[in-house]
């Protein structure tokens, strides 16, 4: 741990006066928010990138990024509801640089529309797209129509398929594996190339047999790959060129997409007759960052043991511990059970859809049959839940475990003000009313 006033390192603390305190003698606690502001601007600025290279206006959010840097320098402020005010501006840049984002790629792209994607299925002269830039696959895209190259999605690239802008191009064919952290084992099967265009990549391992196939874009990048720091893809199409044809994948498998929020919204109408007339009960938001773990399979048994009069929101690479399960519709509705908002970046969408019910119905939004359970594993899920915090919402379950940055103190102020709440090792324990053993 770092003592941020006493400038000193230490496993538990700087050493001098205990645990808790540095040698200013000023507890940790502060400097614990500031490690949290510091998470949650990793994830801002990976978003503003994103939205800024789209075109968008991200002066406000920029401003933010600076002002909370300067806030956590050394001696600048040791006032507990300061570092908690500040926490909670970055949460508001959090929901401002989401709607950028979202709103720049349905400008750029069009609104997504839902559809079934191949899964695990490829043929051909292939590329792999990992990562989270929608900007960097259209470029891949535009140039690599008709060099008889096929391209597929891996991880947080699956939502690229329901962009009309994006699914346009007929060689964009179907997704390969599942969250972030299956890579080696996937990018070792795969005969193709691979590119890496955001987090998350796996440093090389010995067991690695694509180091001559990947390749970084931007600054995603390892030891011992190729980078590239501009959209020119032509060492990547012509290392393509000269690779087999894929022949390791020939699944006859999909899965769901496409659920934006602008494109879940146009059925309000009947979701809350639904509401109304009892066929929905309640709405379950199981999103965030997945990380290896059987502990996280809490997720999965949570979606599939839900009741089928409640709907499931999600979105980021969570997703991959259970939308390979058909949930259907609800009962004599065209409302699927199952909705994938997108990438983490629309986890925003979740939000604009409880807005809307809590305006239909009257019903505030901390009221309504609505449930949010979180996996947590990087800054990007720090930034979510900052803004969650900041949008005022309450009751949020997060797991599988609690950031290593939250303290007692910290803790006691979440609960006591937006009663979180740690999952338990199995959903029947959270959720006895809904939840069977």
């Amino acid at each position: 741990m770092f003592c941020y006033q006493c400038e000193m390192s230490a496993p538990n603390g700087c050493g001098i006066n205990g645990a808790l305190k540095g040698t200013c003698g000023k507890d940790d606690t502060k400097s614990r928010l500031q490690d949290m502001m510091i998470y949650a601007l990793k994830g801002l600025s990976a978003y503003r990138t994103h939205a800024n290279e789209m075109g968008a206006n991200t002066k406000e959010v920029d401003d933010v990024i600076a002002k909370t840097l300067y806030f956590t320098l050394t001696n600048m402020n040791f006032n507990f509801n300061d570092h908690i005010a500040q926490v909670l501006k970055v949460g508001e840049a959090g929901v401002k640089v989401m709607d950028l984002l979202s709103n720049a790629h349905v400008e750029k792209l069009g609104i997504p529309t839902p559809l079934k994607v191949s899964q695990n299925k490829a043929t051909g002269k292939a590329i792999l797209v990992s990562g989270h830039n929608l900007h960097a696959l259209e470029a891949l895209l535009k140039q690599t129509e008709g060099k008889g190259i096929n391209i597929y999605t891996h991880s947080e690239m699956l939502p690229a398929h329901a962009y009309p802008e994006l699914k346009k191009y007929s060689h964009l064919k179907g997704n390969i594996g599942g969250a972030w952290f299956d890579q080696t084992k996937i990018f070792n099967e795969w005969n193709g190339t691979v590119l890496m265009t955001t987090n998350c990549i796996v440093p090389l391992r010995n067991s690695c047999k694509y180091q001559d196939r990947i390749f970084g874009f931007d600054i995603a990048s390892t030891d011992g790959i190729t980078n590239l720091h501009t959209m020119d893809f032509t060492p990547l199409i012509e290392k393509t060129l000269s690779c087999p044809e894929e022949t390791n994948f020939n699944e006859e498998k999909t899965i769901s997409t496409g659920h934006h929020y602008k494109a879940v919204l146009p059925l309000a109408g009947e979701i809350l007759a639904a509401i109304n007339s009892g066929k929905i009960k309640r709405f379950f938001v199981i999103a965030g960052c997945d990380a290896p773990g059987k502990e996280r399979d809490y997720y999965r048994k949570l979606a599939i043991s839900l009741p089928k009069d409640c709907v499931i929101l999600t979105s980021s690479c969570g997703k991959f511990r259970f939308n390979d399960v058909d949930f259907g519709y609800i009962e004599g509705t065209n409302i699927p059970r199952y909705l994938d908002l997108g990438q983490c970046n629309d986890s925003n969408g979740g939000v604009k859809i409880a807005l809307a019910l809590s305006e239909a119905t009257g019903i505030a939004v901390n009221d309504l049959p609505l449930t949010i359970v979180l996996m947590w594993m990087e800054q990007k899920a720090i930034i979510i839940l900052c803004a969650l915090l900041f949008l005022g919402i309450k009751n949020i379950y997060v797991g599988p475990s609690l950031p290593k940055f939250l303290n007692e103190d910290i803790l006691n102020f979440l609960v006591e003000n937006f009663n979180i709440k740690l999952i338990s090792k199995e959903p029947v324990l959270d959720f006895p009313d809904l939840v069977s053993a």
